[in-house]
């Protein structure tokens, strides 16, 4: 297969010439399967590949299972990486890779086929045996260095799968089934203006059988959609229920059920109660725990934030706050948390350690003292149970995002140990909260990215903060190690974007 040449991309609308500059990646890893000969093809909707490519959805490539090896080989020399489901969440047959399009900040996903398996999104139960039939029939795209299916299997194929995979009763099935059915009904009428009715009936009849074939043609061209799924769909069903289905109907029901109830917890675990489980995809490396630090108002929340949002859509991330400010805090801190402002009120001000407020320049007094104390024990209970959970998410295969990180160091910056402050605090209890911070050290995260930014720029973001603290903890971060952990610094006095695509960048080259 041949490349487009520069000055053929040209004469393309400007919409297509952005979208083919914004997957470089994609693009350039398909030619290279054209080069090496690969037998692949793209075998969806042909009116969604520009906005696949474009990082908007799903690229599905059926690849010649001779040739697998050699095509996973191209995606990998293409900075795209392997990401296997939880479970048996997609069939054995598929393969999911991952690329970053930096130009873009997006990632492009490639659902990498050996075998055409169709069914409900949580439970996907036919095979279609036609695999040679289509990849022979494949036909290189006009202006994009890809092979996709040619218009009489792509109809076939479509209304195979808008019977195998609609009218669940599944929570996506029912959640999204409107629009999965305009969607189908939308491509089957354009396609209805460029297939060839005998031709698709030929091959429907080689596929199926005669009568299944007419029904097919009938589908293809009807008025009323409704009216030809149910019957065509018992049809399909009758002639794949031999050799193509992978579990019989009352087991694949159960395995439905069984999958909607994971679903469920899963998105209630995301949602709301946070805990270390994965339920979709995880790194083929394992899991890492990936640390923000830096001063307040360097855009910690802010980043991890955008970070879930790009990632998690596509692999389990796990956000965990080791603050003490607005973040989620453990059953040890909440209560005191409550407390404290009125606490921290009542006493009228604050040591010279402090950060934000009216910091006095004396010692701290008895009463904050013991208040300090009382403090600082429930904060290292609740940073062992975050501590705890993140890497039990870790090594379960979850890409943990953590709003700082335990530090025994410095005492110049925020995250250590309290009690230093507290002259008269007994030797066990110190020794009681120290051994969290030593925990954390022994276990330093696999990136720590140091958010840094002029002491100005910071004081103008945090205006209730001292700049002298601010100076202070600046200088404390840059001597920070984390014992041996990766540590990249951005530079986050610029614009948002540019460093989100910074930290972008340094997550995607650590998984």
């Amino acid at each position: 297969m041949t490349q487009l040449s520069k000055a053929d991309c040209l004469a393309r609308p400007m919409s297509v010439r952005a979208k083919i500059q914004m997957a470089a990646g994609v693009v350039e890893a398909l030619a290279e399967f054209g080069r090496q000969k690969i037998s692949y093809c793209y075998w969806k909707s042909a009116t969604k590949l520009e906005s696949a490519l474009c990082g908007d959805g799903d690229i599905d490539i059926l690849v010649a299972r001779t040739d697998q090896n050699r095509a996973q080989a191209i995606l990998l020399s293409r900075d795209f990486k392997f990401f296997p489901s939880v479970g048996d969440r997609e069939a054995p047959a598929v393969f999911t890779y991952l690329c970053y399009d930096e130009p873009s900040g997006r990632l492009l996903h490639i659902h990498l086929h050996l075998r055409l398996v169709v069914g409900g999104p949580l439970a996907k139960n036919w095979h279609l045996p036609w695999e040679d039939t289509v990849l022979s029939r494949a036909a290189p795209h006009a202006y994009l260095p890809v092979r996709q299916v040619d218009s009489a299997c792509e109809a076939l194929l479509l209304l195979t799968r808008n019977c195998l995979e609609l009218g669940g009763w599944d929570p996506v099935s029912i959640r999204r089934g409107a629009a999965k059915r305009k969607e189908f009904d939308d491509a089957r009428l354009e396609l209805a203006s460029r297939v060839e009715c005998g031709d698709l009936r030929r091959l429907a009849a080689g596929f199926l059988s005669d009568d299944v074939a007419d029904m097919v043609v009938d589908s293809l061209f009807s008025d009323q959609s409704a009216a030809w799924r149910a019957p065509l769909a018992r049809a399909i069903r009758r002639h794949l229920s031999t050799g193509g289905s992978s579990y019989n109907g009352p087991e694949a029901r159960l395995r439905s059920v069984g999958r909607s109830i994971v679903w469920v917890a899963g998105r209630l675990n995301k949602a709301i109660v946070h805990a270390p489980r994965p339920w979709h995809r995880r790194p083929a490396g394992g899991g890492i725990v990936v640390a923000f630090v830096g001063v307040d108002g360097s855009g910690k929340s802010t980043l991890i934030a955008a970070l879930k949002d790009w990632l998690g859509i596509k692999v389990d991330v796990l956000p965990i706050y080791f603050g003490t400010g607005d973040g989620r805090p453990s059953l040890y801190l909440r209560p005191l948390k409550w407390l404290m402002p009125l606490a921290t009120w009542m006493l009228g001000r604050k040591p010279r350690v402090a950060s934000h407020g009216k910091a006095s320049a004396g010692p701290p007094s008895l009463a904050y003292s013991i208040l300090l104390a009382v403090w600082a024990i429930a904060v290292a209970a609740d940073k062992r149970v975050k501590l705890t959970a993140t890497w039990r998410a870790a090594n379960r295969g979850l890409v943990v995002l953590a709003d700082r990180y335990p530090q025994n160091e410095s005492k110049n910056f925020n995250d250590g140990p309290l009690l230093e402050r507290v002259p008269a605090v007994p030797e066990w209890l110190r020794h009681r909260e120290l051994g969290v911070y030593q925990l954390a050290h022994r276990l330093p995260p696999d990136l720590v990215l140091k958010l840094m930014a002029p002491s100005e720029t910071l004081a103008a973001r945090e205006p209730a903060m001292d700049i002298t603290v601010i100076s202070r903890r600046l200088d404390a971060l840059a001597g920070l190690a984390f014992g041996n952990a990766e540590v990249v610094c951005i530079d986050v006095d610029r614009p948002l974007d540019e460093v989100i695509r910074s930290v972008k960048r340094a997550i995607w080259q650590c998984l």
